[in-house]
């Protein structure tokens, strides 16, 4: 899921890496025969630190971290987070060397808190990393190196309304005159014909890049005439009065929101809403892949999603058994059963068939998934001051202070 994180500072993380060097060289350092630790000694606990702290994804991920504590024998002591305050968390925890045994992090931030020097390479525990979909592992990688493995991800499509649709006679736009053209009939004086979030926060950048990326665009130069195309389809989108102004100060719930109420006939979202979706009487919604601005352009989205990581935290003996808990976690069973409790996309690509052949209203997301991009993958740790010169510039544009062409240019020199 995409959420608004706290930004991470280059000082924040210089000071934790200052930090972590002494225990980074106990773990490193340390000798002596670990024995056999796929399963844990008598009284072994292992601290975990994750986010998740709203139902029912809190007691899915609770039955999966529990599955594995009794796989490997071990109790677990978790501590959870407004996701907000994890990164933060994690420097604060750094600084004072209580760092958790296994840490969840959104995949965004693990090559952040990689280069801090505050995971380990999971490949010094021999955690197995064949057959995850390339682009999913490139979000957990560093300096060529697997820091994080994600057991389900998710990432964004085009939600619609059926009763609504099919009274215009209309089927869901695959294009971006398509969608100018759908949208503006499909507005009404009570209803919008799409809406989106292009909220001054990470949902905000995280909901254009699909249209960017779909164009040929990337975010090494937002000076691209293909990035400004993009921006104008929005700002086209908003003047044509077929998406609400309001759409700056929306965040993706609330764009939810206007969708269940019938304030609007399509929207750009993703299926972490689909359990509300699915409660509202009455709505009978499809999904369909992002239009695309050429007909044959391969419409790539954005990867979301959390990894779980092995902290340095010095003893190497449980940093071995958190390995262990990573692995667990990220099992055929873990993906399948986390997926469809979680309407997420297993990362395992040889699990895909039979996931959507029991979940076919996933059908959708698990093709983009396909296709879907790192945020991280161009840029690595650049990515969140990118982020921020993204949503900036489509605030501008959609406001009317800049041009589609000028827009990125006055973000970037703020």
């Amino acid at each position: 899921m995409l959420k608004t994180k706290a930004k991470i500072t280059a000082a924040a993380f210089a000071f934790a890496a200052a930090i972590m060097g002494c225990s980074r060289e106990a773990s490193e350092n340390s000798t002596g025969d670990m024995g056999d630790m796929s399963k844990g000694a008598a009284g072994s606990v292992l601290r975990i630190l994750d986010y998740y702290i709203n139902e029912p994804e809190k007691s899915h991920i609770q039955i999966a971290l529990d599955h594995c504590a009794s796989e490997l024998g071990v109790r677990i002591n978790r501590e959870i987070v407004p996701d907000n305050t994890l990164v933060q968390k994690v420097l604060q925890k750094a600084s004072a060397r209580t760092l958790p045994d296994v840490l969840m992090l959104d995949n965004p931030n693990v090559q952040q808190i990689a280069e801090s020097g505050v995971l380990a390479p999971l490949i010094d525990f021999n955690v197995p990393t064949a057959g995850y979909a390339k682009n999913i592992l490139a979000a957990g990688t560093y300096d060529e190196k697997v820091y994080g493995l994600a057991p389900t991800v998710n990432t964004l499509a085009l939600f619609y309304n059926k009763k609504i649709l099919s009274a215009a006679g209309m089927t869901p736009p695959t294009t971006w005159a398509e969608l100018r053209d759908s949208a503006k009939k499909l507005t009404t004086r009570d209803a919008y014909g799409l809406a989106f979030t292009a909220a001054a926060t990470a949902e905000g950048s995280w909901q254009f890049l699909p249209f960017m990326w779909s164009n040929g665009a990337d975010e090494s130069d937002l000076s691209s005439p293909k990035v400004s195309e993009a921006l104008q389809l929005f700002i086209d989108l908003v003047q044509s009065g077929a998406v609400s102004k309001s759409v700056v100060n929306w965040s993706q719930s609330d764009v939810n929101d206007q969708f269940i109420a019938g304030k609007a006939a399509m929207m750009i979202n993703g299926p972490w809403n689909m359990p509300k979706l699915n409660q509202s009487t009455g709505l009978d919604y499809g999904i369909a892949q992002i239009p695309v601005n050429v007909a044959g352009q391969t419409p790539i989205t954005p990867l979301g999603g959390e990894m779980w990581t092995v902290p340095r935290t010095g003893d190497k003996g449980k940093m071995a058994l958190a390995a262990r808990f990573v692995e667990c976690i990220n099992s055929d069973e873990n993906q399948l059963a986390l997926a469809e409790q979680r309407l997420t996309v297993p990362t395992k690509t040889a699990l895909l068939p039979q996931f959507v052949a029991k979940v076919p209203s996933m059908k959708v997301f698990a093709e983009q998934v396909a296709s879907a991009r790192s945020r991280t993958g161009k840029l690595g740790v650049k990515w969140q001051d990118t982020s921020v010169v993204i949503y900036s510039a489509v605030q501008l544009g959609l406001t009317g202070k800049a041009s589609s062409a000028d827009a990125f240019k006055q973000a970037a020199a703020k």
